[in-house]
């Protein structure tokens, strides 16, 4: 794995303030656009790795990966649409590739399983603070908890789902619906 470095007196270059100028700026090379870009996004990109990887070492692992790719495939940014939100896929990709190639997601779940498994229980999870809620997303196993982040928090369908993680909608929708109920043994395991 090649690891992003800069040397301290690499600062951010003059006149580049927003994303897409700083993109732009490392698409012709400049080293202080890049460490810019980095210190721009990685807040932000290191969230959605943790969300989905669960623990911090894997998450930098996947933030790295997700840069390399990142700076790799700024020629392919056509401007439509926020930069950020260009990052974000990639840094969603990287963690979902990462969790294929490690076989965390599990995804042989069977029909029959899924349905069994749905109930029409109201989740009391918005109820919760950001920080228990994020604590409790990063406990689940790594197969319900992307599902979850993909479902709830970045918004896909449960046919995307299936489509990225190359499987059904009814998995998808088992995933969800154990995460779901994880979650809220959880809470109901810690009042």
């Amino acid at each position: 794995m090649h690891l992003i470095t800069w040397t301290r007196d690499e600062q951010s270059p003059a006149g580049a303030s927003s994303l897409e100028q700083l993109a732009a700026a490392c698409g012709q090379g400049e080293r202080k656009a890049q460490r810019a870009l980095f210190e721009a996004l990685s807040p932000k990109m290191m969230a959605v790795c943790l969300r989905y990887m669960g623990n911090r070492e894997e998450a930098e692992d996947v933030l790295q990966e997700g840069f390399i790719t990142l700076f790799t495939k700024l020629d392919s940014y056509q401007g439509a649409g926020s930069f950020e939100g260009w990052a974000r896929r990639i840094f969603v990709n990287t963690a979902l590739m990462h969790l294929r190639r490690t076989d965390a997601l599990g995804l042989s779940d069977d029909i029959e399983e899924a349905r069994s498994l749905f109930t029409q229980e109201a989740t009391p999870v918005q109820k919760m603070g950001y920080r228990d809620l994020m604590r409790m997303i990063s406990a689940l196993p790594a197969d319900a908890r992307t599902v979850f982040n993909m479902y709830v928090v970045e918004g896909y369908s449960h046919k995307e789902i299936a489509e990225e993680l190359g499987c059904t909608e009814a998995t998808s929708r088992s995933k969800l619906q154990r995460a779901r109920i994880r979650l809220q043994e959880m809470i109901r395991g810690s009042k």
